[in-house]
């Protein structure tokens, strides 16, 4: 049990009969009447988001989920293929569980999330930024930059990125698995 004093992002909860992750919150004592907390809570089992309001002090339940380091081999039709380095143990995957598979690079380390009452795999979380090679761009022209121009550009893993036009093909970037943007060239 946890009250909401002990609120964090990434903290993990039972409620409505689900797993859920604090994404964000935000704790808050109006003028008048008793203090709050309000919060985003991701479900790790469907992914939906929810709005939910908290009193100040309200006790929820905690979920135990552990972060187990596995790397990524490959996907079928299946899902997507994770092995744990250590027991060399392979763990199939749904495309669903993941924040952004088409970042994923065959031998990536991965972080996946794994209920400790049941075993069962929740998510998977990528590092925060990949090292990816661009395949194909088209050309910059040269003096065209007078603006913040970005151009599409397609990575080794078949993901398409909007780069600045100075980034040309077999050049690897850095990739920030957040939200897929390009973050700068890798020297």
């Amino acid at each position: 049990m946890a009250s909401t004093a002990d609120f964090k992002n990434g903290l993990c909860l039972v409620f409505n009969h689900d797993i859920m992750t604090i994404v964000e919150f935000q704790h808050v004592k109006p003028g008048k009447g008793p203090a709050f907390v309000r919060t985003k809570l991701k479900s790790l089992t469907s992914g939906k988001v929810l709005d939910k309001t908290f009193n100040s002090g309200e006790k929820v339940t905690t979920a135990r989920v552990e972060k187990r380091p596995h790397q990524y081999i490959y996907n079928d039709d299946m899902g997507y293929h994770f092995m744990d380095t250590e027991t060399f143990e392979q763990i199939p995957i749904e495309e669903k569980l993941i924040e952004r598979p088409e970042l994923l690079k065959e031998g990536q380390m991965v972080d996946i999330l794994i209920h400790d009452e049941t075993e069962t795999p929740l998510g998977v979380e990528l590092p925060a930024f990949v090292e990816l090679m661009v395949t194909y761009t088209e050309p910059g022209i040269k003096g065209d930059t007078a603006t913040n121009t970005l151009k599409p550009a397609t990575l080794e893993t078949g993901a398409v990125v909007m780069v600045p036009l100075f980034v040309d093909q077999d050049i690897m970037i850095k990739v920030d698995t957040r939200d897929g943007s390009y973050s700068e060239r890798v020297k």
